[in-house]
């Protein structure tokens, strides 16, 4: 049995197409495989709930708190009430491509050291500049012979039996970078994923303009999440791989490297050198990117990602094995989780 675990937000404008797409996906699985759909809403203020609940054969659970909401709260509380030896995590902004699921099972059945593979994501939105950066630093590169990957961006097919063995599917302190928190201590665990040169989703993605959304996910505490998959590391078996392989720490190593020297520059009185040193990062991503505008636009996402990064390290925890308390909201009328628009 396969369970296809969908995580949602205030998803209105695109849930129905992500159910849809995930009752497609099971009714192409092998036969003799059944499947099952589970919508995990993390206290949605608009009509995604009341949407998914006129889709028949969907169980729909919804975060008890709004406090906790957070993107490893989604995912965990979508394998949480997940069944069976594989489950697919979708967003709800996400549509499965039918053909995936076939083709993943065969994978993880051939390959049994796999605890997870994924496939080619679509992007639909590809105005903006946030979408040109994204290009030069995608993770999701392909293989046809299933090329090994440090995480599964975007959704991934895994072996439910790996992820229990690690202890919990999505960490519920993350605000961002769930996927590699995941990736992580499944390798730290001996385990390997793979990402395929097969058809999986189509990403709608935001749409916010490059500046709102920086600070949005400021505000949201999403780009926090790279201080607190740090922070959730230490001490543990995935630490060296985190270490090791989280290009977003360096990134944050060096940014304050660069704030430390910046600092050192004013209080020494050196203006000349000062200027020197605000100018070469602009100037080496100018031409890393291709351009000045996706150089500033990089040098900008770097400072805020450290900002956030330094708010996520110190942010407090609790334990990830604690289950999520759950309502569950599948029939029509069921009282939703309080929560803040």
């Amino acid at each position: 049995m396969i369970t296809i675990g969908i995580k949602a937000l205030n998803e209105e404008r695109h849930i129905a197409a992500a159910l849809a797409s995930a009752r497609a996906a099971l009714a192409a699985l092998p036969g003799g495989m059944t499947g099952a759909v589970v919508l995990a809403d993390s206290c949605s203020a608009d009509r995604t709930v009341a949407i998914a609940q006129g889709v028949p054969g969907v169980r729909i659970v919804q975060l008890a708190h709004a406090a906790e909401r957070c993107c490893g709260a989604g995912a965990q509380l979508a394998f949480q009430a997940a069944a069976g030896d594989y489950f697919y995590l979708l967003d709800g902004d996400m549509e499965l491509d039918p053909g995936f699921l076939p083709a993943g099972i065969a994978f993880l059945e051939a390959n049994p050291g796999h605890a997870g593979v994924a496939g080619r994501v679509t992007e639909m939105n590809v105005a903006g500049i946030e979408f040109e950066l994204r290009r030069h630093e995608s993770n999701n590169t392909v293989a046809a012979a299933g090329e090994d990957v440090t995480r599964l961006d975007c959704g991934g097919l895994y072996r439910v039996a790996a992820v229990r063995q690690v202890g919990w599917f999505g960490d519920r302190n993350l605000h961002s970078f769930e996927e590699f928190d995941l990736g992580a201590r499944l390798r730290a665990a001996g385990w390997r994923l793979a990402r395929i040169d097969v058809p999986a989703v189509a990403h709608h993605g935001h749409t916010l303009p490059a500046l709102p959304l920086m600070w949005r996910r400021l505000r949201t505490g999403y780009a926090g999440g790279a201080g607190e998959v740090v922070r959730g590391a230490i001490g543990r078996a995935h630490m060296r791989l985190v270490f090791s392989d989280f290009v977003q720490l360096r990134y944050a190593v060096v940014v304050m490297g660069w704030w430390a020297m910046l600092l050192a520059c004013l209080l020494a009185g050196a203006p000349g050198l000062f200027a020197g040193l605000l100018a070469l990062p602009f100037a080496f991503l100018t031409w890393r990117r291709g351009g000045w505008r996706l150089g500033a636009y990089s040098m900008a996402v770097w400072n805020f990602q450290t900002v956030g990064f330094l708010m996520g390290i110190v942010r407090a925890r609790v334990n990830p094995a604690q289950p999520l308390e759950m309502i569950d909201c599948s029939n029509p009328g069921t009282p939703a989780a309080p929560h803040n628009t």
